[in-house]
């Protein structure tokens, strides 16, 4: 029986490495992106290296039409299998002062990150509720958590997530179905290259900033069999910068 799972902003940084994750756990991995098919496909080429398979799914997250016809399409052609593990991960940053914050660099990021879950999440969860068996992974931030100036959009983006992942739990925890979120700090990909490394780590107590290997290790346990008894957790993965 092959296990699906679909990781949504999967092509590169903290996504890319989830998906290899999943596929060194068996898992036929579903990559989604929506505009850079080239680091799609590298994700691929890499979820095959680790020893299992995958595909490419293209659609944006924050377009709910969108989103639907391209799982729907999907299920049509599997009609006999269940996407189990979802790991919302596709976010943004449009980072300023509220001051000076023009609405679409806040509607931007909200779609994304909140609407983005919902679009996604609505529409595989039945088909756990059935199978009683699901796992579903939101990947938030540090600044859901703490707040950080200048990320007032972000932080909300990822609050309302983190706010989400806490009822939704509860909703279908009878059921086999597990949710819960992951909230990186500093870590290194493409969505951090603009901060200043050097002069972030000194505020950090493990002394650098993380890999999304290492965040990706926490997602791979978080959609075993055995967290079956985690779900409703906020898990910080962020050396110690804010607990």
């Amino acid at each position: 029986m092959i296990k699906y799972a679909l990781v949504t902003g999967g092509s590169r940084g903290i996504g890319r490495a989830v998906c290899i994750r999943l596929a060194s756990l068996g898992y036929h991995v579903l990559i989604n992106y929506n505009s850079n098919s080239i680091e799609a496909e590298r994700t691929l080429e890499a979820v095959r290296n680790a020893g299992s398979d995958g595909e490419i799914i293209q659609f944006d997250v924050a377009n709910r039409a969108q989103t639907a016809n391209a799982i729907n399409v999907w299920a049509e052609k599997h009609p006999d299998s269940y996407i189990e593990t979802l790991v919302n991960n596709a976010g943004i940053r449009k980072d300023n002062l509220m001051l000076w914050m023009e609405p679409e660099e806040w509607d931007n990021v909200i779609d994304i990150s909140l609407n983005g879950f919902y679009n996604v999440t609505h529409l595989l969860v039945k088909n756990m509720l059935v199978k009683r068996f699901g796992r579903i992974v939101n990947i938030v931030s540090l600044s859901g958590i703490k707040g950080m100036p200048g990320q007032t959009n972000y932080s909300a983006s990822k609050a309302g997530v983190i706010a989400a992942t806490k009822a939704l739990a509860q909703e279908v925890a009878k059921k086999g179905v597990t949710v819960n979120a992951v909230a990186p700090g500093f870590i290194k990909s493409d969505m951090t290259q603009d901060l200043d490394e050097n002069e972030l780590k000194k505020i950090i107590p493990c002394g650098r900033f993380g890999t999304p290997e290492e965040v990706a290790s926490l997602v791979g346990f978080l959609v075993s069999k055995e967290a079956a008894y985690i779900t409703g957790e906020v898990i910080s993965i962020n050396g110690g910068v804010y607990t």
